[in-house]
């Protein structure tokens, strides 16, 4: 017995020392973990899919930079282009102003007799000293002096519907009237103050359309010009500048449409 009871403790030593000897190694442990994360970030880049997140995000990159650059061409035009709108309401406003001393210095100027001096078809026959610049224009009626004056007026006041209502109706009831050119240029001069461009371009191109040989002509292929400009279609608006210079050298609206060519000189 008491042999057996020193043997035990030597047993017992031995079955744990067996013990620890079985069980998992703590360092081999984690360089099992290690290599295993190892493999998995081989495989990772083996599949490529860290060349294609660099690549996604290069890719991103470059379009914020190419949005980037977009904003900021669109601030650039929108800049010229309500430069370009104040020019064109100063320009405007002083050719009103130019039309209404004119008719102040006229003879037998008057409400109605301002109204067709407006008209730049009766230039030539003003000049020639006649008493009244309405009686230069052959068939013009009371009634359409009446109806022309009216709309010229509610544009000169600033009522555009109102000059747009009776400059349509004007031509929509006198079609063949020598004030029709007139009416139809500043029908879309109102439209173009108004900013109503579609409608603006159909008036002008109107004028020199139906009305080739009118005062009118150059100055409405001027205007076109200005219209097209505004809504940043400058090579069309720039070819029509051109048109007017060739087509009416020498004159003020070729002038005119020689200063307002953008990029390149008129030739």
């Amino acid at each position: 017995m008491r042999a057996l009871r020193l043997l035990m403790p030597a047993v017992a030593a031995t079955t744990l020392l067996a013990g620890c000897a079985t069980g998992p190694d703590p360092t081999q442990v984690r360089l099992d973990n290690l290599d295993t994360r190892v493999s998995k970030l081989e495989h990772f880049v083996s599949n490529g899919s860290l060349v294609q997140l660099a690549e996604r995000q290069d890719s991103l990159q470059a379009q914020v930079r190419n949005l980037q650059g977009q904003v900021d061409d669109l601030q650039r035009s929108n800049r010229r282009l309500e430069k370009q709108q104040r020019d064109l309401y100063a320009n405007l406003d002083k050719r009103m102003g130019a039309l209404e001393r004119r008719v102040a210095q006229a003879p037998g100027s008057g409400p109605l007799a301002g109204s067709a001096a407006a008209a730049g078809s009766v230039a030539a026959s003003a000049a020639t000293g006649n008493a009244s610049a309405l009686g230069a224009l052959p068939g013009v009626t009371p009634a359409q002096q009446s109806a022309y004056g009216k709309a010229f007026n509610a544009l000169k006041a600033g009522s555009y519907a109102a000059a747009v209502s009776g400059f349509e109706g004007f031509l929509k009831r006198y079609p063949s009237s020598p004030l029709a050119p007139n009416a139809e240029y500043w029908l879309g001069e109102t439209h173009f103050v108004d900013q109503h461009y579609k409608r603006a371009e159909q008036a002008f191109r109107s004028v020199f359309t139906r009305w080739p040989n009118s005062g009118k002509a150059s100055d409405a292929m001027l205007a076109l010009g200005n219209v097209l400009l505004a809504q940043g279609k400058t090579y069309e608006g720039n070819a029509m500048l051109r048109q007017v210079v060739k087509q009416y050298p020498e004159t003020d609206a070729a002038k005119r449409a020689a200063k307002r060519l953008i990029g390149k000189p008129a030739g």
